[in-house]
C-alpha cells in the first residue's frame, strides 16, 4: 500500500433510534425481522439497519429522517427509479377500474402481447408474482415433458425458494433429501456434459450471464447443443438479466433460444410480477390444447391482478421509447471508475474494488491477506451509511444522476480512509461498531443471533 495519511475523516453521526425500535418490533412479529432474507438486519451493520418510509428516484428516507442514495434498488427490481411517474399513472388508472376479477381481463392479453413482442424466442407466457413461482413451474413442466426427475443447475447464487433448489443450500432444514438436483460449473461445458451423461436430466437451468461472469465464446451455444443431444430442456433464469442486460433478455443479447425462460424483478419496476415463457409445445402442456396429461403449471390468484400488469406495460413503453439501460450503465461506469480511482489513490485498490457489469455492480472487500472479508465489508457498509449511502451492492438504476454518483464517490473517499486504517492495523477492531454481517443463507442464526 502506498504512503497515504490514514487520518480518520470527521464523523457524521446519524440517529437510528426509531429504525432500531421498529426493527425490534419486526423481529417480534416477523421471523428474521424481514420478509426477504437479503433484506434482514443481519445483512447490515448492527443497530444501523434503516427502516425505510419512502423513496423517490434513486433516494430513500428512513424512519429517523435520514436520507440516502440507494443502491441495489429493491433487490434489482427497480430500474426506472422509485415512484416513477408514468408507471404510477398507469397503475392508478388500472386499479380505479378494479384489481382482481373472476375472469381474465383484456389487460392480461395486452400484457402477454407486449411480453411476446419483446421476447421473440417465446411463443406463450404465463404471469405470476414471484421469481420462484416461475422457476419451479419451469422445473415441473420440464419433468412432465421429459418424464425425468433430475434437474441440473449451474453453480450460481440463487434460483428458487422451493425444495428443488433450497435443498442444495445450507438452509435445508425441513426439506426431504431427494438427490434430484445436480450442479455444473459456468463456462465449463465438460462439467455439464458429465452431468448429462451420468443420468437422465429433465432441465438444465442457468443464468446466461451474471454481474461477474460473461459467457465465453461458444459456451451458451454448447449448452444448447448438449441439451438437445441429451433430451433435456434448456431453461434461462432471466430474473436479473431481463430489463437490466436487455429488455429482450439475455437470450436475445447472446443469440441462444432456450426452451423456457423465467422472468421477474424489474418487469414492473418494483410492482410484483414474474413470468414463465417458452415454446408452445411445452407451455401448452399446462393448457387446453393437448392430448397429454395436463401439468398444473401456474394457477395464482394474484398473478393477473391489474396493478402489476399495468406497471409492466408502462415499463415496456419506457424501454421502447427511451433507453434506461444506457442511463443505468452510464451511472455505473462513473461510479466504478470513481470509487476504483479513490481506492487506487489510497493504495488499497487490491482490497476495495467495484466490479461487474455497469448495470449490475458489486463491491469486493478484502482483508490484509487479500481474502474476502465480512468484517471489512461491514466496516465499509457502516462508513457509507454514516455518509448517506445505502446498499449491499452498487447496482444502479436509470434514476441515478451524476450528482448521486458524485455524492457516493465522495462518501467512498471518506470511507476508504477508515478502511485503510483498518488494513494498516490488521483488523477492524476499534473501528467497527457491533458484529459483522453474516451470509443471508446460513445454517444457524449465529453469528448474528438476536441478542436481548
Amino acid at each position: 500500500m502506498s504512503s497515504v495519511s490514514s487520518e480518520e475523516p470527521p464523523a457524521r453521526p446519524r440517529g437510528y433510534t426509531r429504525s432500531n425500535q421498529l426493527q425490534a418490533q419486526l423481529h417480534a412479529l416477523v421471523p428474521g425481522g424481514a420478509h426477504t432474507y437479503a433484506r434482514g438486519s443481519d445483512q447490515y451493520p448492527e443497530h444501523m439497519a434503516p427502516i425505510l418510509v419512502r423513496g423517490k428516484g434513486a433516494r430513500v428516507w428512513d424512519a429517523d429522517g435520514n436520507s440516502y442514495v440507494e443502491y441495489g434498488m429493491g433487490l434489482r427490481s427497480v430500474t426506472l427509479g422509485h415512484g416513477f411517474e408514468p408507471v404510477l399513472t398507469a397503475v392508478g388508472h388500472a386499479i380505479a377500474d378494479g384489481v382482481s376479477f373472476s375472469r381474465p381481463t383484456e389487460l392480461e392479453l395486452l400484457a402477454a402481447q407486449d411480453f411476446l413482442d419483446l421476447v421473440p424466442g417465446a411463443d406463450m407466457v404465463k404471469f405470476a408474482k414471484n421469481g420462484s413461482d416461475a422457476t419451479t413451474a419451469a422445473v415441473r413442466l420440464a419433468r412432465a415433458a421429459t418424464g425425468r426427475t433430475a434437474v441440473a443447475i449451474c453453480e450460481q447464487p440463487f434460483f428458487s425458494v422451493d425444495d428443488w433448489f433450497i435443498g442444495t443450500t445450507a438452509m435445508d432444514s425441513g426439506i426431504p433429501a431427494t438427490g434430484s438436483t445436480v450442479t455444473f460449473r459456468y463456462n465449463d461445458l465438460p462439467s455439464l456434459a458429465a452431468v448429462l451423461a451420468a443420468q437422465p436430466v429433465a432441465a438444465v437451468i442457468l443464468e446466461a450471464a451474471t454481474a461477474l461472469a460473461e459467457p465465453e465464446p461458444g459456451f451458451l451455444q454448447g449448452v444448447r447443443e448438449l441439451c438437445d443431444e441429451h433430451g433435456a430442456l434448456l431453461v434461462f433464469d432471466e430474473m436479473i438479466t431481463g430489463f437490466r442486460w436487455s429488455a429482450r433478455g439475455a437470450q436475445t443479447l447472446y443469440g441462444v433460444r432456450p426452451d423456457l425462460s423465467c422472468w421477474g424483478k424489474a418487469m414492473g419496476n418494483g410492482f410484483p410480477l414474474s413470468a414463465l415463457a417458452g415454446k408452445r409445445e411445452y407451455m401448452e402442456l399446462g393448457g387446453l390444447n393437448t392430448d397429454r396429461e395436463r401439468v398444473f403449471l401456474l394457477s395464482t390468484t394474484h398473478g393477473p391482478e391489474t396493478a402489476a400488469l399495468a406497471a409492466f406495460r408502462a415499463v415496456v413503453r419506457e424501454y421502447t421509447d427511451n433507453d434506461p439501460i444506457a442511463r443505468m450503465e452510464h451511472a455505473g461506469r462513473l461510479l466504478a471508475d470513481g470509487v476504483n480511482a479513490v481506492a487506487a489513490d489510497y493504495g488499497i485498490g487490491e482490497y476495495l474494488q467495484v466490479l461487474g457489469r455497469p448495470s449490475c455492480l458489486i463491491f469486493a472487500t478484502r482483508d490484509p491477506e487479500g481474502q474476502p472479508s465480512q468484517p471489512f465489508r461491514t466496516l465499509f457498509l457502516q462508513e457509507l451509511l454514516e455518509r448517506g449511502v445505502l446498499g449491499q451492492s452498487f447496482v444502479t438504476s436509470a434514476a441515478h444522476t451524476e450528482a448521486d454518483i458524485a455524492q457516493t464517490v465522495a462518501a467512498c473517499r471518506e470511507a476508504a480512509l477508515v478502511y485503510r486504517k483498518a488494513l494498516d492495523q490488521g483488523s477492524v477492531d476499534g473501528l467497527l461498531n457491533g458484529r459483522p454481517v453474516a451470509p443471508a443463507i446460513r445454517r444457524y442464526a449465529a453469528p448474528r443471533r438476536l441478542e436481548f
